[in-house]
């Protein structure tokens, strides 16, 4: 498992992870920005017109309400993004990603509301009456390159495993165990089953969902936040202060966090971001695509909305709760992750500045520390050996070694290069910081609510989650006819279901870094499309704002 994700995690650090990338994607938002004048501030009161339906027209084409459009857009962006994704986010680049993911926010919303009228206007209707779009729409339509398209359209397909379906289950069964037990293939199978019942029922039946849960899963989560955050109110400053003093230097070791730099804040901070909003990956605009209107332009306005809500609200919200409760730095007792953690051959202090300045860089990739190879010596759980283990990049503590029968373990463990041999079913139990979803459901217990807290996470994470997986589900689905036709997306939606199940009980590792990869490969035709439709796009706005205006002249 270890050569796949570090094979992996190279090419996620050259695409997602790379700061060509990320410059790439804030540039397209802030050339955007500009090129029409800041339309996600101009036309952010109409949006919310627009999506109540008070413009709205008799027998319009299409298949959803604007209402149930943007719902299910969201239920395609509220997800593990929202919760697990802005804890990783803390975890990897510190307080600083948080200012970073919502700079992508509100570029995003931009990003969105062009992506979206673009893919709106060269819509198409497939060989079952349903409306097709996307970006492929406009790439084959208008660009007249049908092989960015293809390529587009077969990213997004591979991109609603790495996007929708695997990273989404695996944090919900994550988050399920660790809060009620329950083992994570029976609540993968389960949620497997009814995943299956609602997208095979389509279009109709996801929006219908959607536009139920979406409201009810935002206001559980919200109210919680909320709480959280007042019971820590004393932090609430110094935690907003530590988001924005550290935008540009990068945040010093603190606790169990050994610092991270700005390249590294930023880079995770705008691709936690992306994951989290999908503005500029192309994935909305297919759930968009669907809406009754003629103005392809009124339903890009309800687009921008989405990385408002998503982002900007929620996540906001959960980065507070963690920076508030402190959790973000401290080491917690935990099972440690095989992918996550390295045995080195000497013996490091993170209270020492040297030893401080030695393990940032080596978490950093500047510079190599000497990694252990040979036997470690067990007894009674306990390592004989003098050495560290990092583990979540941090230095574990009070490490105690298991067997396969959940003993503790008397014997030896082979180890090369730092990894060990995990075959035998050996583990590894201490503390050390945490991530993902479980550091939020830690940072929920310290509030009112107590060990309950987890229970509200463990609810808003399957909530958020499933309803991802639904709305990629039909992304993958609109694609699949795109490129092989109706016939292609019943055997698609079956393999989908089969995918979710299997990563319920996967490695979070490898999940996590496969995503950042097909954000990436999705993300860049559909850059490049936009931006080559820019003048197209200028046109368009200012056509529909002279109609609307011309009827609407009290508005």
């Amino acid at each position: 498992m270890h050569s796949i994700n570090d094979f992996l995690a190279g090419i996620e650090q050259y695409l997602g992870g790379s700061q060509w990338f990320t410059l790439f994607l804030l540039g397209t938002g802030l050339f955007f920005t500009i090129y029409l004048k800041f339309p996600q501030i101009r036309f952010f009161g109409h949006a919310l017109k627009v999506v109540r339906g008070k413009y709205d027209k008799a027998d319009e084409k299409g298949d959803t309400s604007h209402f149930q459009a943007l719902t299910t857009a969201l239920s395609g962006t509220v997800g593990t993004g929202n919760i697990a994704g802005v804890a990783f986010a803390i975890y990897l680049g510190g307080p600083a990603a948080l200012f970073w993911m919502l700079m992508t926010a509100v570029l995003g919303m931009t990003t969105k509301f062009v992506e979206v009228s673009l893919s709106h206007k060269y819509r198409e209707t497939d060989e079952q009456g349903f409306i097709s779009g996307g970006p492929m729409y406009f790439m084959k339509n208008k660009l007249k390159m049908p092989w960015l398209a293809a390529f587009f359209a077969a990213m997004t397909i591979v991109s609603s495993f790495g996007t929708g379906s695997l990273p989404q289950i695996n944090s919900i069964s994550s988050s399920l165990y660790s809060t009620f037990g329950i083992e994570k293939m029976l609540s993968g199978g389960v949620l497997a089953i009814l995943l299956a019942i609602v997208i095979l029922g389509g279009i109709k039946r996801i929006a219908k969902v959607t536009e139920k849960l979406v409201p009810t899963m935002a206001i559980i989560y919200f109210v919680g936040a909320i709480a959280v955050i007042f019971y820590n109110y004393q932090n609430i400053v110094p935690a907003l202060n530590s988001i924005f003093s550290s935008v540009f230097t990068g945040t010093a070791a603190t606790g169990g966090f050994l610092g991270a730099g700005f390249a590294y804040a930023f880079n995770r901070g705008v691709n936690r971001g992306l994951f989290s909003n999908e503005a500029g990956q192309g994935s909305a605009p297919i759930a968009h695509a669907a809406a009754r209107t003629e103005e392809p332009v009124s339903e890009g306005m309800v687009a921008i909305l989405e990385p408002f809500i998503d982002t900007i609200i929620i996540c906001s919200l959960t980065g507070l709760v963690i920076l508030s409760s402190g959790v973000w730095k401290e080491k917690l007792p935990n099972q440690f992750q095989s992918t996550d953690m390295s045995i080195m051959t000497d013996v490091y202090d993170d209270t020492n500045k040297e030893d401080q300045t030695k393990l940032f860089k080596y978490l950093s990739n500047n510079k190599d520390l000497p990694l252990f190879t040979g036997d470690l010596l067990v007894e009674n759980g306990k390592i004989q050996n003098k050495l560290s283990i990092i583990h979540a990049r941090s230095i574990a503590e009070n490490i105690l070694v298991y067997n396969a029968h959940d003993s503790l373990l008397t014997g030896k463990v082979s180890v090369l290069e730092g990894i060990y041999n995990d075959e035998n079913g050996i583990y590894f139990k201490g503390q050390s910081l945490i991530h993902s979803a479980p550091l939020t459901a830690e940072a929920f217990t310290r509030s009112y609510f107590g060990e309950w807290g987890r229970w509200i996470v463990s609810i808003g994470l399957l909530l958020f989650a499933f309803s991802t997986a639904i709305a990629w589900a039909y992304y993958g689905g609109r694609s699949v006819t795109y490129l092989f036709g109706a016939k292609g997306v019943l055997p698609y939606r079956i393999i989908y279901c089969i995918g979710f199940f299997i990563a319920s009980f996967a490695d979070t590792t490898i999940i996590w870094t496969l995503s950042g990869i097909t954000i990436a490969l999705m993300a860049l035709p559909n850059l490049i499309g936009i931006l080559l439709l820019r003048k197209d796009m200028k046109e368009t706005l200012n056509s529909y704002w002279t109609r609307f205006k011309a009827e609407n002249p009290n508005e």
